[in-house]
């Protein structure tokens, strides 16, 4: 820090105290100015598709708790309100479909992770909406950046994904370098993200490949849980797929790493470093819960009731966060055992 002497001589002790309080008055005010000006300029103002999602719930916590302006861009203001009650979320605005323009032309950064959940019975009718309710909202918030002008046009745009994209193996070991699959899944993300590489060259874009998100209050695991309470649990057809997963907060943390680190551009997957097979994940939950891990839940029965949506649990892949590790993120929670022990301690 910078040190500063002053050598005053007068005889007059309450003038001396008078000038010293002045210059540091001024010293102080000047660095208060200087701290109150840096910490503006590293607020952001985040529109955020998907918001009452589980990733996006606790991503607009995250933004709101680190003081940057947020928009909730919604089909359902009641449903939006009642997740960001006003009380607790002073400040966040939400905004039905025809204020989304206005919105994102006041951002800086826009993230997108809206679409139909795919853990459900697929027929002919969800599979087509589970499509479009990705590219639909997707293309809608790309045509609303580009339409910006120049000077109040978001600086990025972070788009969901999913580890879909690769398709499923037992064997094979896939990161952001591989190609993508020929099933269903993969046919939407690549569209998804067909759709989303639209977006005018001067935004930073990042794709971001999601696993299977673990948390106590959704995705898979808020399904599991029961079944271990009632010492029903166990692994779902063989076993031996392999399940790529990740913690909510640290796929929170890598989308927040997204909006504020330009070096975090292109397709990243979203992942933990260690994916494991069903089995070990549903021994770890057992193990976690004091319950054991005993009655296999078989194809058929998984088929019987969710048709062709049980591909999402019976196929899995080994996919590897390659790209998030060469930028030099840290994972909160690299193995599975300790992230379940944290979400259900």
């Amino acid at each position: 820090m910078e040190q500063l002497y002053l050598y005053f001589f007068t005889p007059n002790s309450s003038s001396l105290f008078s000038v010293c309080y002045l210059l540091l008055q001024i010293r102080c005010t000047k660095r208060l100015r200087v701290c109150c000006a840096s910490d503006q300029t590293q607020k952001m103002t985040v529109s955020v598709t998907g918001a009452t999602g589980f990733i996006g719930k606790r991503l607009v916590q995250r933004l709101h708790a680190d003081k940057h302006s947020v928009r909730v861009l919604t089909r359902s203001r009641s449903k939006a309100q009642l997740i960001f009650p006003v009380k607790e979320f002073p400040g966040i605005l939400i905004a039905e479909e025809r204020d989304w323009k206005d919105c994102i032309q006041g951002s800086n950064a826009v993230v997108n992770l809206a679409g139909l959940p795919i853990s459900t019975r697929w027929s002919p009718e969800v599979k087509k909406e589970i499509k479009q309710s990705r590219i639909k909202v997707t293309s809608k918030v790309v045509d609303l950046i580009n339409g910006s002008p120049e000077g109040v046009r978001p600086a990025v745009l972070v788009s969901a994904t999913a580890v879909g994209y690769y398709g499923s193996s037992e064997t094979q070991v896939f990161d952001e370098r591989s190609p993508s699959g020929n099933d269903y899944l993969a046919e939407v993300c690549r569209e998804w993200e067909a759709t989303a590489l639209k977006v005018n060259k001067d935004v930073r874009l990042a794709l971001i490949r999601i696993g299977v998100v673990l948390g106590k209050d959704g995705g898979a695991l808020a399904k599991m849980i029961p079944l271990f309470m009632l010492f029903a649990g166990g692994p779902m057809g063989s076993g031996q797929q392999w399940f790529s997963w990740i913690h909510l907060d640290d796929i929170v943390n890598l989308i927040y790493e997204a909006l504020t680190n330009p070096s975090y551009k292109g397709v990243i997957n979203g992942t933990a470093p260690n994916p494991v097979r069903l089995a070990e994940m549903c021994e770890q939950l057992g193990n976690v819960m004091g319950r054991p891990s005993w009655l296999p839940v078989p194809d058929f029965a998984l088929k019987a009731v969710l048709g062709e949506g049980a591909s999402v649990v019976l196929d899995g892949q080994r996919v590897l966060p390659t790209r998030a590790k060469e930028l030099g993120f840290q994972f909160k929670y690299p193995q599975v055992k300790d992230a379940l022990k944290t979400i259900l301690s």
